[in-house]
């Protein structure tokens, strides 16, 4: 049985599967999408938001907790048939990454599944993918609230005050109905039972 055991194998030693997240959230960064199967995209992406949520600190310390959860591997682009060194992925991670999204409070990342699958083992394919800067949180979606059920009062108890303001001005007292004065009385509408006579 495997009761409360986290993650997935993934068919991997320990050592591996450290090294294969590393490499996918250094890529994912990297690049902002990559294309891999479902099982590998939801083991990265709380990985990849993990790093995200400590760049957006942007302290020294956060730098260094970072470079130590992922490595910092340089990006490399080749212009003219030359490679030529563009920075780093932690200095990207800390420089665009972070400050892009201050004000998000998570979910930096989404998977979207495509349509095709992976030749050889039939595996599904998926986008993992960082949202751009222009995607803002999802507006909440409005519920109505249900307002409690509140009983139609009658027409006398509406009627009262202002009878008794006119009747303040007069000096006078109003009269009260029997079944207002008897406490006794139990009105069998409400309580469904007859009333009792002892």
């Amino acid at each position: 049985m495997r009761h409360k055991v986290a993650g997935r194998k993934l068919s991997r030693t320990s050592a591996h599967r450290l090294a294969m997240r590393r490499n996918m959230a250094a890529s994912l960064f990297e690049h902002e999408t990559i294309s891999t199967t479902i099982e590998k995209a939801k083991e990265v992406k709380p990985f990849a938001e993990r790093l995200i949520t400590v760049a957006k600190k942007g302290t020294l310390a956060a730098r260094r907790q970072a470079i130590s959860m992922l490595g910092d591997r340089d990006i490399v682009e080749t212009v003219d048939g030359k490679p030529v060194r563009k920075g780093t992925v932690v200095g990207k991670l800390f420089s665009d990454l972070g400050p892009r999204y201050l004000d998000r409070a998570g979910g930096y990342t989404r998977i979207v599944r495509l349509s095709q699958r992976r030749l050889g083992d039939n595996g599904q394919l998926v986008l993992l993918q960082l949202l751009g800067a222009d995607e803002g949180p999802k507006k909440k979606r409005r519920v109505a609230r249900k307002r409690p059920h509140t009983r139609a009062e009658p027409a006398t108890a509406t009627a009262e005050p202002k009878v008794a303001d006119a009747l303040a001005d007069t000096g006078t007292e109003p009269q009260r109905d029997e079944a207002e004065a008897s406490p006794q009385r139990v009105d069998t509408q409400e309580t469904g039972t007859a009333p009792d006579k002892s």
